[in-house]
């Protein structure tokens, strides 16, 4: 059965979502009458505050937390994570709250940590991103009793609160995109495979290329940087029946591919057409400019800090999904040959 959330309570009564937080929290702001009616029916539902939350109550540290288990270079070149940090400053900070980050080399290290803040209390929760195989994460998280937001992933869970993310739409749209332009050998250039993500994008690929007649998908691993990028497109193109398109896991290895390609010995898009997953001023200004998928990553990054802040407040938040991805089509694709 799902446990009820100050949503709900919310809803029944009539109120904001605030007015109901300040009931429950005994703070003021709300009329006698109106606490009456809203403890009433947080009863009637049977609402509890999660132990978390109560002991986080009276011991706030003002802050949440991030680990990211990336190399400095990924860091410092991908344009995503600046505007995912950019977008959990600016909610974070319209509530007094700071954002304590931290980059390190190994997932022990990540969960080291968690351990330390918690055991600190240099946080009052977390979010967390880039999901693996196997992760141990989410179950040192529930252990510690430590509020987190999973940034992006693919499923809600009863214990957990989530950013779901659909793939399906995406790689749709990308290989109709390519396949409408004549593309029937189309390559994918990933992300590191230990990430969930980078299987549910293979798999959400394959399944779109069954879609089209005569599409044959070929993919090499990336990492996300620039040399990883160009390492992965060097060896589909030496395949005999080497992609005429590439669809890149970010802007980084895509727009690599189009600064290179003179190296590469292709000729972008005669010979071959580039398309990333994700939307940067990079791919609008490399020449020939990027086509890519467009996507509110600050707004994503605001709304999982707002999921954090209302989780650690009250115990519950609803799943809520990322911003749909919005092909921009440019100059890097177009038909075979041209």
């Amino acid at each position: 059965m799902k446990r009820p959330t100050i949503i709900d309570i919310a809803r029944e009564v009539g109120v904001s979502k605030a007015a109901v937080s300040y009931a429950l929290n005994g703070r003021g702001g709300v009329s006698p009458q109106t606490r009456e009616r809203i403890l009433e029916v947080a009863a009637e539902l049977g609402w509890r505050a999660s132990s978390a939350a109560r002991a986080l109550s009276s011991d706030r540290a003002a802050s949440v937390g991030m680990v990211l288990a990336r190399s400095p270079e990924a860091l410092h070149t991908e344009p995503f994570f600046m505007r995912m940090v950019a977008g959990l400053e600016q909610a974070l900070s319209e509530h007094g709250v700071s954002l304590q980050l931290a980059l390190v080399a190994d997932t022990a290290t990540e969960l080291a940590t968690y351990q330390r803040w918690w055991a600190e209390r240099r946080v009052d929760g977390v979010v967390v991103t880039d999901l693996r195989a196997s992760d141990p994460r989410p179950r040192l998280l529930r252990e510690l009793g430590t509020p987190t937001v999973f940034f992006g992933t693919a499923e809600a869970t009863p214990d957990s609160s989530v950013l779901l993310v659909n793939e399906n739409d995406a790689a749709r749209t990308a290989l109709a995109h390519l396949a409408g332009l004549g593309h029937r050998r189309i390559g994918h250039v990933q992300g590191p495979r230990s990430l969930q993500h980078t299987v549910r994008r293979e798999e959400a690929l394959r399944a779109a290329a069954r879609e089209h007649d005569g599409v044959v998908l070929s993919r090499a691993p990336g990492d996300y940087t620039e040399e990883g990028g160009m390492r992965a497109t060097r060896r589909l193109l030496a395949a005999c029946d080497r992609p005429t398109a590439i669809v890149y896991d970010n802007d980084v290895m895509a727009v690599a591919a189009v600064a290179g390609a003179d190296d590469l010995g292709v000729e972008v898009p005669a010979q071959l057409s580039v398309l990333a997953w994700d939307d940067s001023m990079l791919c609008r200004i490399v020449r020939p400019a990027v086509t890519a998928f467009a996507h509110g990553v600050a707004e994503d990054a605001a709304t999982a800090a707002r999921m954090l802040l209302e989780l650690v407040e009250t115990g519950a938040v609803e799943a809520r999904e990322l911003s749909s991805r919005r092909l921009v089509p440019r100059a890097s694709t177009a038909r075979p040959g041209s």
